[in-house]
Protein backbone atom coordinates (compact mmCIF):
# COMPACT_ATOMS: atom_id res chain seq x y z
CA UNK A 1 0.00 0.00 0.00
CA UNK A 2 1.20 3.48 -0.73
CA UNK A 3 1.65 4.86 2.42
CA UNK A 4 2.31 8.66 3.88
CA UNK A 5 4.74 9.40 6.19
CA UNK A 6 4.13 12.87 7.76
CA UNK A 7 3.27 12.48 11.62
CA UNK A 8 0.22 15.20 10.77
CA UNK A 9 -1.46 14.03 8.22
CA UNK A 10 -4.16 13.08 10.14
CA UNK A 11 -4.84 16.08 11.55
CA UNK A 12 -4.67 17.22 7.76
CA UNK A 13 -7.33 15.09 6.92
CA UNK A 14 -9.70 15.59 9.56
CA UNK A 15 -8.94 19.81 8.64
CA UNK A 16 -9.40 19.30 5.11
CA UNK A 17 -13.24 18.59 5.72
CA UNK A 18 -15.48 20.34 3.18
CA UNK A 19 -13.19 22.64 1.99
CA UNK A 20 -13.24 23.37 -1.46
CA UNK A 21 -10.13 25.33 -2.48
CA UNK A 22 -7.70 23.34 -0.81
CA UNK A 23 -5.27 20.77 -1.56
CA UNK A 24 -6.22 17.31 -0.51
CA UNK A 25 -3.45 16.09 1.85
CA UNK A 26 -2.43 11.93 1.88
CA UNK A 27 -2.92 9.67 -1.35
CA UNK A 28 -4.60 6.29 -1.15
CA UNK A 29 -4.66 5.70 2.83
CA UNK A 30 -7.90 5.23 3.84
CA UNK A 31 -10.33 8.19 4.94
CA UNK A 32 -10.98 8.45 8.33
CA UNK A 33 -14.68 8.57 9.78
CA UNK A 34 -14.44 12.01 11.19
CA UNK A 35 -13.50 13.80 7.50
CA UNK A 36 -16.87 11.92 5.95
CA UNK A 37 -18.73 14.22 4.29
CA UNK A 38 -21.14 14.51 0.65
CA UNK A 39 -24.18 12.91 -0.35
CA UNK A 40 -24.92 10.47 -3.06
CA UNK A 41 -26.59 12.79 -5.28
CA UNK A 42 -23.19 14.38 -5.91
CA UNK A 43 -22.77 11.62 -8.18
CA UNK A 44 -25.02 12.78 -10.98
CA UNK A 45 -23.16 15.71 -11.80
CA UNK A 46 -19.61 13.86 -11.11
CA UNK A 47 -20.95 10.79 -13.42
CA UNK A 48 -23.03 13.30 -16.38
CA UNK A 49 -20.70 15.91 -16.50
CA UNK A 50 -17.16 15.02 -17.77
CA UNK A 51 -19.38 13.23 -20.31
CA UNK A 52 -20.76 16.12 -22.33
CA UNK A 53 -17.70 16.35 -24.48
CA UNK A 54 -17.03 15.48 -27.78
CA UNK A 55 -15.34 12.24 -27.47
CA UNK A 56 -18.78 10.73 -26.32
CA UNK A 57 -20.30 11.92 -29.42
CA UNK A 58 -17.59 10.60 -31.25
CA UNK A 59 -18.84 7.18 -29.82
CA UNK A 60 -21.97 7.68 -32.09
CA UNK A 61 -20.19 9.11 -35.27
CA UNK A 62 -18.09 6.63 -35.71
CA UNK A 63 -21.35 3.68 -34.82
CA UNK A 64 -22.58 4.77 -38.61
CA UNK A 65 -19.55 6.44 -40.13
CA UNK A 66 -17.22 3.23 -39.51
CA UNK A 67 -19.08 0.59 -38.17
CA UNK A 68 -22.03 0.63 -40.64
CA UNK A 69 -25.14 0.90 -38.84
CA UNK A 70 -28.04 2.39 -39.52
CA UNK A 71 -29.47 5.08 -37.22
CA UNK A 72 -31.90 2.54 -35.24
CA UNK A 73 -29.46 -0.21 -35.24
CA UNK A 74 -26.82 2.27 -33.86
CA UNK A 75 -29.46 3.53 -30.83
CA UNK A 76 -29.94 0.20 -29.60
CA UNK A 77 -26.20 -1.06 -29.73
CA UNK A 78 -25.06 2.19 -27.63
CA UNK A 79 -27.78 2.26 -25.38
CA UNK A 80 -27.09 -1.68 -25.11
CA UNK A 81 -23.07 -1.25 -24.11
CA UNK A 82 -23.59 1.92 -22.14
CA UNK A 83 -26.16 0.35 -19.98
CA UNK A 84 -23.80 -2.33 -19.01
CA UNK A 85 -20.89 -0.01 -18.53
CA UNK A 86 -23.14 2.10 -16.32
CA UNK A 87 -24.41 -0.79 -14.16
CA UNK A 88 -20.95 -1.76 -13.51
CA UNK A 89 -20.26 1.63 -12.33
CA UNK A 90 -22.65 2.30 -10.19
CA UNK A 91 -22.51 -1.26 -8.16
CA UNK A 92 -18.30 -0.25 -8.08
CA UNK A 93 -19.41 2.72 -6.55
CA UNK A 94 -21.05 1.23 -3.63
CA UNK A 95 -17.66 -0.19 -2.29
CA UNK A 96 -16.37 3.06 -1.22
CA UNK A 97 -18.01 4.46 1.85
CA UNK A 98 -17.97 0.88 3.42
CA UNK A 99 -14.04 1.14 3.53
CA UNK A 100 -13.09 4.64 2.48
CA UNK A 101 -10.35 3.40 0.01
CA UNK A 102 -9.88 4.43 -3.88
CA UNK A 103 -10.85 1.48 -6.31
CA UNK A 104 -7.44 0.11 -7.22
CA UNK A 105 -6.81 -0.04 -3.63
CA UNK A 106 -9.64 -2.26 -2.94
CA UNK A 107 -8.59 -3.98 -5.88
CA UNK A 108 -5.58 -5.53 -4.16
CA UNK A 109 -7.86 -8.01 -2.55
CA UNK A 110 -8.18 -10.14 -5.71
CA UNK A 111 -5.14 -9.27 -7.36
CA UNK A 112 -3.05 -8.49 -4.15
CA UNK A 113 -0.39 -6.02 -2.76
CA UNK A 114 2.29 -6.66 -5.68
CA UNK A 115 -0.11 -8.30 -8.21
CA UNK A 116 -2.41 -5.34 -8.07
CA UNK A 117 0.68 -3.59 -10.60
CA UNK A 118 -1.29 -5.44 -13.60
CA UNK A 119 -4.51 -3.40 -13.75
CA UNK A 120 -3.24 -0.30 -11.30
CA UNK A 121 -0.73 0.71 -13.66
CA UNK A 122 -2.52 -0.42 -17.18
CA UNK A 123 -5.37 2.84 -15.75
CA UNK A 124 -2.89 4.46 -14.28
CA UNK A 125 -1.53 4.90 -18.45
CA UNK A 126 -4.91 4.73 -19.60
CA UNK A 127 -6.51 7.40 -17.70
CA UNK A 128 -3.68 10.04 -16.62
CA UNK A 129 -1.99 10.16 -19.90
CA UNK A 130 -4.29 8.15 -22.94
CA UNK A 131 -7.88 9.78 -21.84
CA UNK A 132 -6.07 12.85 -20.89
CA UNK A 133 -4.89 12.89 -24.22
CA UNK A 134 -7.67 12.18 -25.91
CA UNK A 135 -9.65 14.65 -24.55
CA UNK A 136 -7.40 17.18 -24.23
CA UNK A 137 -7.53 17.77 -27.80
CA UNK A 138 -10.76 17.82 -27.96
CA UNK A 139 -11.18 20.35 -25.87
CA UNK A 140 -8.16 22.68 -27.62
CA UNK A 141 -9.63 21.69 -31.32
CA UNK A 142 -13.30 23.24 -30.16
CA UNK A 143 -11.58 26.60 -28.23
CA UNK A 144 -9.32 26.72 -31.04
CA UNK A 145 -12.56 26.59 -33.90
CA UNK A 146 -14.20 28.93 -31.34
CA UNK A 147 -11.29 31.74 -30.61
CA UNK A 148 -8.90 30.97 -33.87
CA UNK A 149 -6.14 30.95 -31.68
CA UNK A 150 -2.99 28.13 -32.62
CA UNK A 151 -4.32 24.83 -31.59
CA UNK A 152 -0.82 24.18 -29.50
CA UNK A 153 -1.52 27.41 -27.65
CA UNK A 154 -5.43 26.28 -26.89
CA UNK A 155 -4.14 22.87 -25.95
CA UNK A 156 -1.75 24.41 -23.23
CA UNK A 157 -4.75 26.74 -22.26
CA UNK A 158 -7.16 23.35 -21.79
CA UNK A 159 -4.71 21.29 -19.84
CA UNK A 160 -3.22 23.96 -17.19
CA UNK A 161 -7.01 24.25 -16.22
CA UNK A 162 -7.43 20.55 -15.86
CA UNK A 163 -4.69 20.31 -13.60
CA UNK A 164 -5.73 23.33 -11.64
CA UNK A 165 -8.09 21.39 -10.67
CA UNK A 166 -6.91 18.18 -10.11
CA UNK A 167 -3.99 19.32 -8.33
CA UNK A 168 -6.02 20.43 -5.76
CA UNK A 169 -7.89 17.04 -5.72
CA UNK A 170 -11.40 15.52 -4.27
CA UNK A 171 -13.61 18.78 -3.28
CA UNK A 172 -12.57 20.68 -5.91
CA UNK A 173 -13.24 18.24 -8.37
CA UNK A 174 -17.10 17.59 -7.12
CA UNK A 175 -17.43 21.39 -7.18
CA UNK A 176 -16.64 21.47 -10.54
CA UNK A 177 -18.86 18.72 -11.73
CA UNK A 178 -21.16 20.20 -9.99
CA UNK A 179 -21.27 24.16 -11.14
CA UNK A 180 -19.90 22.55 -14.90
CA UNK A 181 -23.52 20.34 -14.77
CA UNK A 182 -26.26 22.54 -15.29
CA UNK A 183 -24.30 24.61 -18.08
CA UNK A 184 -23.27 21.37 -20.04
CA UNK A 185 -26.38 19.61 -19.81
CA UNK A 186 -28.62 22.94 -20.86
CA UNK A 187 -26.19 23.39 -24.25
CA UNK A 188 -25.82 20.00 -24.91
CA UNK A 189 -29.61 19.69 -24.86
CA UNK A 190 -30.51 21.83 -26.93
CA UNK A 191 -27.86 21.43 -29.40
CA UNK A 192 -28.79 17.50 -29.39
CA UNK A 193 -32.24 18.64 -30.01
CA UNK A 194 -31.62 20.57 -32.88
CA UNK A 195 -28.93 17.81 -34.23
CA UNK A 196 -31.70 15.02 -33.57
CA UNK A 197 -34.30 17.43 -35.62
CA UNK A 198 -32.07 17.45 -38.47
CA UNK A 199 -31.55 13.89 -38.51
CA UNK A 200 -32.67 11.09 -41.21
CA UNK A 201 -33.41 8.04 -39.68
CA UNK A 202 -34.28 6.08 -42.63
CA UNK A 203 -30.63 6.94 -44.32
CA UNK A 204 -29.19 3.71 -45.49
CA UNK A 205 -26.14 2.21 -43.84
CA UNK A 206 -22.95 3.00 -44.59
CA UNK A 207 -20.08 0.66 -45.94
CA UNK A 208 -18.12 -1.00 -43.05
CA UNK A 209 -18.29 -4.80 -41.21
CA UNK A 210 -21.50 -6.62 -41.16
CA UNK A 211 -24.83 -5.59 -39.61
CA UNK A 212 -24.64 -8.13 -36.76
CA UNK A 213 -20.06 -7.19 -36.60
CA UNK A 214 -20.98 -3.60 -36.77
CA UNK A 215 -23.54 -3.56 -33.80
CA UNK A 216 -21.21 -5.58 -31.40
CA UNK A 217 -18.61 -3.55 -32.37
CA UNK A 218 -20.50 -0.45 -31.64
CA UNK A 219 -21.35 -1.89 -28.50
CA UNK A 220 -18.41 -2.64 -27.40
CA UNK A 221 -16.96 0.65 -27.87
CA UNK A 222 -20.25 2.31 -26.39
CA UNK A 223 -19.02 -0.09 -23.16
CA UNK A 224 -15.53 0.89 -23.28
CA UNK A 225 -16.23 4.71 -22.92
CA UNK A 226 -18.51 3.99 -20.12
CA UNK A 227 -16.39 1.46 -18.50
CA UNK A 228 -13.45 3.68 -19.10
CA UNK A 229 -14.80 5.16 -15.71
CA UNK A 230 -14.91 1.38 -13.88
CA UNK A 231 -11.58 1.75 -12.48
CA UNK A 232 -12.24 5.23 -10.79
CA UNK A 233 -15.37 4.44 -9.46
CA UNK A 234 -14.68 4.16 -5.50
CA UNK A 235 -12.19 7.12 -5.99
CA UNK A 236 -15.53 9.35 -6.12
CA UNK A 237 -17.26 7.53 -3.25
CA UNK A 238 -14.58 6.92 -0.29
CA UNK A 239 -15.37 10.23 0.98
CA UNK A 240 -19.06 9.45 1.74
CA UNK A 241 -20.29 8.42 5.20
CA UNK A 242 -19.88 4.64 5.96
CA UNK A 243 -23.75 4.76 6.54
CA UNK A 244 -24.59 5.77 3.02
CA UNK A 245 -26.97 3.45 1.52
CA UNK A 246 -25.40 1.52 -1.01
CA UNK A 247 -28.85 2.09 -3.74
CA UNK A 248 -28.35 5.62 -4.08
CA UNK A 249 -25.08 5.28 -4.34
CA UNK A 250 -25.36 2.76 -6.97
CA UNK A 251 -28.75 5.21 -8.67
CA UNK A 252 -26.80 8.24 -9.29
CA UNK A 253 -23.84 6.89 -10.11
CA UNK A 254 -25.08 4.54 -12.54
CA UNK A 255 -27.69 7.09 -14.17
CA UNK A 256 -25.33 10.39 -14.42
CA UNK A 257 -23.19 8.18 -16.94
CA UNK A 258 -26.20 6.34 -18.55
CA UNK A 259 -28.45 9.32 -19.49
CA UNK A 260 -25.20 11.68 -20.36
CA UNK A 261 -23.34 8.85 -22.53
CA UNK A 262 -26.77 7.88 -24.74
CA UNK A 263 -27.60 11.52 -24.95
CA UNK A 264 -24.61 12.39 -26.48
CA UNK A 265 -24.03 9.37 -28.67
CA UNK A 266 -27.08 9.15 -30.31
CA UNK A 267 -26.72 12.65 -31.53
CA UNK A 268 -23.27 11.66 -33.25
CA UNK A 269 -25.30 8.55 -34.48
CA UNK A 270 -27.79 11.45 -36.02
CA UNK A 271 -24.63 13.71 -37.12
CA UNK A 272 -23.71 11.27 -39.53
CA UNK A 273 -27.39 10.43 -41.03
CA UNK A 274 -27.33 14.59 -41.31
CA UNK A 275 -24.56 14.27 -43.93
CA UNK A 276 -21.79 14.98 -41.69
CA UNK A 277 -18.64 12.90 -42.28
CA UNK A 278 -16.23 14.04 -40.03
CA UNK A 279 -14.67 13.28 -36.55
CA UNK A 280 -14.51 17.06 -35.36
CA UNK A 281 -16.65 19.16 -32.79
CA UNK A 282 -16.79 20.79 -36.41
CA UNK A 283 -19.12 18.14 -37.23
CA UNK A 284 -21.50 18.79 -34.74
CA UNK A 285 -21.64 22.68 -34.52
CA UNK A 286 -21.78 22.53 -38.26
CA UNK A 287 -26.26 21.70 -37.98
CA UNK A 288 -26.29 24.26 -35.22
CA UNK A 289 -27.72 28.11 -35.83
CA UNK A 290 -24.48 30.29 -35.02
CA UNK A 291 -24.93 31.35 -31.45
CA UNK A 292 -25.80 27.50 -30.38
CA UNK A 293 -22.77 26.55 -32.04
CA UNK A 294 -20.75 28.66 -30.58
CA UNK A 295 -21.71 27.81 -27.55
CA UNK A 296 -21.63 24.21 -27.79
CA UNK A 297 -17.46 24.73 -29.02
CA UNK A 298 -17.32 26.67 -25.49
CA UNK A 299 -19.30 23.39 -23.89
CA UNK A 300 -16.84 21.09 -25.42
CA UNK A 301 -13.70 23.00 -24.39
CA UNK A 302 -15.04 23.03 -20.48
CA UNK A 303 -16.75 19.26 -20.95
CA UNK A 304 -13.01 18.17 -21.94
CA UNK A 305 -11.55 19.91 -18.96
CA UNK A 306 -14.54 18.02 -16.46
CA UNK A 307 -13.44 14.71 -17.85
CA UNK A 308 -9.85 15.32 -17.66
CA UNK A 309 -10.08 16.16 -14.21
CA UNK A 310 -11.25 12.98 -13.22
CA UNK A 311 -8.60 11.06 -15.26
CA UNK A 312 -5.73 12.66 -14.04
CA UNK A 313 -7.08 12.50 -10.22
CA UNK A 314 -7.76 8.93 -10.59
CA UNK A 315 -4.66 8.51 -12.65
CA UNK A 316 -2.49 9.67 -10.05
CA UNK A 317 -4.36 7.49 -7.46
CA UNK A 318 -3.89 4.56 -9.45
CA UNK A 319 0.09 5.24 -9.80
CA UNK A 320 0.00 5.70 -6.16
CA UNK A 321 -1.58 2.03 -5.55
CA UNK A 322 1.08 -0.02 -7.70
CA UNK A 323 3.01 0.37 -4.09
CA UNK A 324 5.03 3.75 -3.84
CA UNK A 325 6.15 4.85 -0.90
CA UNK A 326 6.05 8.51 -1.07
CA UNK A 327 6.29 10.63 2.24
CA UNK A 328 4.58 14.13 1.12
CA UNK A 329 1.68 14.44 2.01
CA UNK A 330 1.06 16.28 -0.87
CA UNK A 331 2.12 13.77 -3.16
CA UNK A 332 -1.09 12.85 -4.90
CA UNK A 333 -1.39 16.74 -6.31
CA UNK A 334 2.75 16.35 -7.72
CA UNK A 335 1.71 13.22 -9.11
CA UNK A 336 -1.29 14.66 -10.87
CA UNK A 337 0.73 17.20 -12.56
CA UNK A 338 3.59 15.03 -13.91
CA UNK A 339 0.59 12.96 -15.34
CA UNK A 340 -0.92 15.60 -16.77
CA UNK A 341 2.30 17.29 -18.36
CA UNK A 342 2.98 13.78 -19.82
CA UNK A 343 -0.38 13.71 -21.27
CA UNK A 344 0.17 17.29 -22.96
CA UNK A 345 2.87 15.87 -24.34
CA UNK A 346 1.04 12.89 -25.94
CA UNK A 347 -1.49 15.17 -27.14
CA UNK A 348 0.61 17.80 -29.20
CA UNK A 349 1.93 14.80 -31.14
CA UNK A 350 -1.83 13.97 -31.73
CA UNK A 351 -3.54 17.07 -33.07
CA UNK A 352 -3.29 16.65 -36.52
CA UNK A 353 -4.26 12.99 -36.46
CA UNK A 354 -7.20 13.55 -34.09
CA UNK A 355 -10.05 11.02 -34.28
CA UNK A 356 -7.69 8.62 -36.11
CA UNK A 357 -7.57 6.00 -33.72
CA UNK A 358 -9.97 6.71 -31.60
CA UNK A 359 -11.99 3.42 -32.18
CA UNK A 360 -8.62 1.43 -31.32
CA UNK A 361 -8.44 3.29 -27.98
CA UNK A 362 -12.17 2.47 -27.17
CA UNK A 363 -12.05 -1.12 -27.96
CA UNK A 364 -8.54 -1.56 -25.72
CA UNK A 365 -10.50 0.09 -23.05
CA UNK A 366 -12.95 -2.74 -23.04
CA UNK A 367 -10.30 -5.25 -23.98
CA UNK A 368 -8.43 -4.84 -20.57
CA UNK A 369 -11.43 -3.64 -17.88
CA UNK A 370 -13.57 -6.44 -18.82
CA UNK A 371 -11.52 -9.56 -17.44
CA UNK A 372 -10.38 -6.64 -14.24
CA UNK A 373 -14.04 -6.57 -13.76
CA UNK A 374 -14.42 -10.33 -14.11
CA UNK A 375 -12.09 -11.01 -11.58
CA UNK A 376 -12.91 -7.91 -8.76
CA UNK A 377 -16.86 -8.78 -9.19
CA UNK A 378 -15.85 -12.67 -8.82
CA UNK A 379 -13.64 -11.72 -6.04
CA UNK A 380 -15.86 -9.53 -3.89
CA UNK A 381 -18.55 -12.13 -4.40
CA UNK A 382 -16.35 -15.19 -2.77
CA UNK A 383 -15.39 -12.76 0.01
CA UNK A 384 -18.74 -11.80 1.60
CA UNK A 385 -18.71 -11.21 5.32
CA UNK A 386 -14.75 -10.93 4.93
CA UNK A 387 -13.11 -7.52 6.09
CA UNK A 388 -11.77 -6.69 2.41
CA UNK A 389 -10.67 -3.02 3.57
CA UNK A 390 -8.36 -5.19 5.85
CA UNK A 391 -7.11 -7.62 3.15
CA UNK A 392 -6.99 -4.54 0.74
CA UNK A 393 -4.74 -2.36 2.82
CA UNK A 394 -2.02 -5.37 3.90
CA UNK A 395 1.06 -5.09 2.29
CA UNK A 396 1.73 -8.80 2.85
CA UNK A 397 -1.51 -9.99 1.35
CA UNK A 398 -0.69 -12.04 -1.98
CA UNK A 399 -2.97 -13.67 -4.69
CA UNK A 400 -1.16 -14.77 -7.76
CA UNK A 401 -5.43 -15.77 -8.70
CA UNK A 402 -6.47 -12.19 -9.71
CA UNK A 403 -2.83 -11.60 -12.10
CA UNK A 404 -3.61 -15.58 -13.54
CA UNK A 405 -6.99 -15.13 -14.75
CA UNK A 406 -6.59 -11.28 -15.70
CA UNK A 407 -3.50 -12.02 -17.87
CA UNK A 408 -5.10 -15.47 -19.23
CA UNK A 409 -8.65 -13.50 -19.92
CA UNK A 410 -6.59 -10.65 -21.97
CA UNK A 411 -4.84 -14.01 -23.44
CA UNK A 412 -7.22 -16.10 -24.63
CA UNK A 413 -9.81 -12.79 -25.45
CA UNK A 414 -7.78 -10.56 -27.91
CA UNK A 415 -5.97 -12.71 -30.15
CA UNK A 416 -9.36 -14.64 -30.66
CA UNK A 417 -11.31 -11.56 -31.11
CA UNK A 418 -10.09 -8.10 -31.25
CA UNK A 419 -11.44 -6.66 -34.50
CA UNK A 420 -10.44 -3.26 -34.83
CA UNK A 421 -7.66 -1.47 -37.14
CA UNK A 422 -4.72 -2.13 -35.11
CA UNK A 423 -5.28 -6.27 -35.11
CA UNK A 424 -8.07 -8.55 -35.94
CA UNK A 425 -8.28 -11.61 -34.34
CA UNK A 426 -8.55 -15.35 -35.72
CA UNK A 427 -12.67 -15.36 -35.38
CA UNK A 428 -13.32 -11.86 -37.08
CA UNK A 429 -11.26 -13.04 -40.01
CA UNK A 430 -12.75 -15.93 -40.86
CA UNK A 431 -16.23 -14.82 -40.01
CA UNK A 432 -16.94 -10.94 -39.74
CA UNK A 433 -20.19 -10.89 -38.42
CA UNK A 434 -18.89 -11.85 -35.18
CA UNK A 435 -17.74 -8.15 -34.93
CA UNK A 436 -15.61 -7.72 -31.56
CA UNK A 437 -16.40 -9.91 -28.22
CA UNK A 438 -13.24 -9.52 -27.20
CA UNK A 439 -14.92 -7.75 -24.08
CA UNK A 440 -17.36 -10.69 -23.38
CA UNK A 441 -15.35 -13.10 -23.42
CA UNK A 442 -12.70 -11.51 -21.69
CA UNK A 443 -15.23 -10.77 -18.90
CA UNK A 444 -16.14 -14.53 -18.45
CA UNK A 445 -12.78 -16.32 -18.66
CA UNK A 446 -10.97 -14.16 -16.30
CA UNK A 447 -14.22 -14.94 -13.96
CA UNK A 448 -14.13 -18.55 -14.13
CA UNK A 449 -10.43 -18.87 -13.96
CA UNK A 450 -10.68 -16.58 -10.70
CA UNK A 451 -13.39 -18.80 -9.42
CA UNK A 452 -11.13 -21.86 -9.66
CA UNK A 453 -7.94 -20.49 -8.88
CA UNK A 454 -9.07 -18.50 -5.67
CA UNK A 455 -9.52 -21.26 -2.99
CA UNK A 456 -6.34 -23.39 -4.69
CA UNK A 457 -3.68 -20.90 -4.80
CA UNK A 458 -5.21 -19.26 -1.90
CA UNK A 459 -4.39 -22.29 0.61
CA UNK A 460 -1.39 -22.79 -0.57
CA UNK A 461 -0.37 -18.97 -0.18
CA UNK A 462 -1.41 -19.52 3.23
CA UNK A 463 -4.12 -16.10 2.72
CA UNK A 464 -7.73 -15.82 3.57
CA UNK A 465 -9.32 -17.81 0.75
Amino acid sequence: MATVTDPDITQAQLAYGTKVVAVEPGGVEAIPEGERHGRPIQLLWTWASPNFEFATIAVGILSVLAFGLTFWQAVAAIVLGTLLGSVSLGALSTWGPRDGLAQMVLSRTAFGYRGNILPAGLNALTAGIGWFAVNSISGALALSALTTLPAFLCLVIVVAAQLVVAFFGHNLVHAFERYAFPVLALIFVVAAVIVLSQANPSAPAMDGPPPVGGFLITAGAAFGYAAGWNPYSSDYTRYLPKTTRRLPVALFAGLGCFVSCCLLEIAGAAVVTAGQTEVNPSSFTALLPTVIGKATLLAVCLGAVAANVLNVYSGAMSFMALGFKVPLARARAIVAVVFGLLGLLVASFGLRNAGQSYEAFLLIIAYWVSPWLGVVFTDRWLRRGQDVGAIAQSTTHVSAAGPIAMAVGLVVSIPLFANQTLYTGLVPKANGSFGDLTAVVGFVVAAVVYAVLHRTLGRKQGVAA
